[in-house]
């Protein structure tokens, strides 16, 4: 069953759209993503064009965080405080990135800059999270009564001015740290069409040292707000929102994403983390290896030979 996408100019099954949809709303009720780091690379995979692949799927990171935060909300999982930080710099930083965006495509070279920082921001955050799961399990099984420990370490940036009390996250750090991974958030956003958490929920569970059930719904509210920016900026600024391919994956994101949230709710945070670091290096490497690979069809942009 074919249908019509005006944007993108090409036609695509349905129910491969609904799919993808649905697997990137489980993602955001499981890990408090927006599910764009592995829809936006299947849609490049299956045909569509990375530019409007980016700014639809924004449409459908907002529809994934609205299902999954009203879970989270209700169980009392938000820190406002510190969403309210990290949108700050979350609107700023997608402001910023649709300009890049629009200079990038200016340019021709949006496609290659969207592959390469796929294949270099998932590799690095899906080793670190694989070797910090791998560390802990094996340690906890080693000593089963020993401390937990801490998620993070203090370093230098801790001590930087304008502290604020996250009482939720019963956090006392510089509100100048969530505003400036924020920014990195909304950057991210804008060029990827993310939602940002594969790097938000890391970052907030490891520099900041939020507890993991906090985290999902904390990053769900910052996704939703930033997400929605880049929306509108993209539609405004370079017309690569198709409203037909992201109403399909919004319709398979809102079934996806209370699934998505009841499984985490059963899972231990090692479990989730160890869950999640996979899948992004499995999207790594197959991004990896479409880059990799011989084109079907070779062309020069050279002159052309004039023929006698």
């Amino acid at each position: 069953m074919e249908i019509y996408l005006p944007i993108a100019e090409l036609s695509m099954n349905v129910f491969l759209l609904l799919g993808l949809g649905a697997a990137a709303g489980l993602l955001s009720g499981m890990f408090g993503v927006g599910g764009g780091f592995l829809a936006t690379p299947l849609l490049i995979f299956v045909g569509i064009p990375p530019a409007v692949a980016v700014a639809s799927q924004a449409n459908q990171v907002v529809s994934n965080s609205i299902s999954s935060l009203q879970v989270q909300w209700r169980r009392g999982n938000v820190d406002f405080r510190m969403g309210l930080v990290l949108l700050a710099g979350g609107m700023l930083g997608s402001s910023a990135g649709v300009w890049l965006f629009t200079y990038l495509k200016r340019i021709g070279q949006i496609d290659f800059v969207i592959a390469v920082l796929y294949v270099v921001m998932l590799s690095a955050i899906g080793l670190l999270m694989l070797a910090e799961s791998l560390s802990t399990y094996f340690k906890r099984k080693r000593n089963p009564e020993g401390p937990r420990g801490k998620l993070h370490s203090h370093y230098l940036v801790h001590r930087l001015p304008l502290k604020l009390r996250f009482y939720k996250s019963k956090l006392y750090i510089s509100a100048l740290l969530p505003l400036g991974l924020g920014f990195i958030i909304g950057v991210l956003s804008a060029i990827l069409g993310v939602g940002g958490g594969f790097v938000l929920v890391p970052a907030m569970i490891y520099l900041l040292g939020m507890p993991t059930a906090v985290v999902i719904g904390t990053s769900n509210f910052q996704i939703l707000f930033v997400a929605a920016n880049v929306t509108f900026l993209q539609a405004a600024t370079n017309g690569t929102v198709d409203v037909v391919l992201a109403l399909l994956l919004i319709l398979g994101g809102v079934v996806g994403a209370p699934i998505g949230a009841r499984i985490a709710a059963k899972l231990p945070g090692l479990a989730l983390r160890a869950l999640m670091s996979l899948l992004i290096l499995a999207v790594a490497a197959e991004l990896l290896t479409e880059l990799l690979r011989t084109p079907s069809s070779l062309y020069s942009l050279g002159a052309r030979e004039v023929l006698p």
